[in-house]
């Protein structure tokens, strides 16, 4: 209990702190100012359907993106795919496996690759097109582990590879996650955690696209190939506090109520919140509402419904739908 209650109060300082420096400069609006927007796209409709109340009920493959530390509450394989029909034609696939190793803790690993069609490349000398074409997306690569350091808390990591393009352009970082878990048996499985989620150094275009002619000194010929240099941009660097608990738990019913607090560098603070009710372990209903607070907040309220269905004694299936 002396270590919970350091934890405890050490999160909630460091949330203060966080809170204090945004209200500070709560004047500058910092939207649009990081790179791979895409890292905070949510994964899991699990996740999703509850608001994103994700960080302190982690206990599935998808605790990769909320916070790794919920790997180390697996105890056995897990595979996951998903694709995401979103935005303006934008398409985002995600795919994951995670094992747990006795004795040494949970592997895991990911890829999530964002795509859009086919665009038309047009010039002010043809507007209407020059009939060559141009693609943009982003991939990131990562790799997690998570253990049990005791039976009540866990910890957890991830590296991340990053590259975003746009035609002949890319721009490559690394980034780090890490996350935190911790349970109180005897208070209906309550949990408190904490997650950082993209840690790491800014991102920059380069490319052949940005090269230019630049005429140097008086006379003809005085020309030379250049590269632009253009802006770096930090990542979306996300901090995460958040609990849940088990609100009613009996053989066959429980109800589930989570909170999120998540601090953006790039955004004010918003809370996520999320249910999660659960039949005999095969049906689950689901609903939350995100980005509470949020200022010119767009989103929420979130639905989803999940089915977990055994096929064989080693092989689970688990179906899951979610609105936002």
């Amino acid at each position: 209990m002396k270590f919970f209650r350091t934890f405890l109060i050490t999160a909630c300082l460091l949330f203060a702190g966080l809170i204090h420096a945004q209200i500070g400069g709560a004047q500058l609006n910092k939207s649009g100012t990081t790179a791979a927007q895409f890292l905070k796209i949510g994964v899991g409709p699990r996740a999703i359907g509850m608001g994103g109340a994700f960080t302190a009920l982690a206990d599935d493959i998808n605790s990769m993106y909320w916070n790794p530390a919920g790997l180390a509450k697996m105890y056995s394989r897990e595979a996951y795919f998903n694709h995401v029909d979103w935005i303006s034609d934008v398409n985002l696939d995600y795919a994951g496996f995670a094992m747990d190793i006795s004795g040494f803790g949970t592997l895991g690993t990911f890829v999530s690759i964002m795509s859009m069609g086919d665009m038309m490349i047009r010039t002010l000398e043809q507007p209407e097109g020059t009939g060559e074409l141009f693609t943009a997306g982003a991939v990131v690569i990562g790799l997690s582990y998570a253990r049990n350091l005791t039976e009540e808390f866990a910890i957890g990591f991830n590296a991340k590879y990053i590259n975003e393009y746009i035609w002949n352009e890319n721009a490559i970082g690394f980034a780090f996650d890490i996350g935190t878990i911790y349970t109180i048996p005897f208070l209906n499985q309550f949990r408190l955690a904490a997650s950082i989620s993209n840690f790491g150094p800014k991102m920059r275009l380069s490319g052949r696209d940005i090269l230019v002619v630049t005429t140097v000194g008086a006379g003809e010929g005085n020309v030379i190939n250049t590269d632009l240099q253009l802006e770096e941009f930090e990542l979306p660097l996300l901090f995460r506090i958040g609990f849940a608990v088990d609100a009613i738990k009996e053989t066959e019913h429980r109800l589930t109520f989570a909170v999120d607090a998540v601090h953006p560098n790039d955004n004010s603070e918003y809370v996520n919140s999320g249910l999660e009710y659960t039949w005999n372990e095969i049906f689950f209903v689901r609903g939350g509402y995100k980005s509470l607070f949020e200022k010119d907040g767009e989103q929420g309220l979130t639905l989803g419904v999940g089915i977990n269905y055994r096929l064989i004694e080693s092989i689970k299936v688990k179906l899951d739908y979610a609105y936002e």
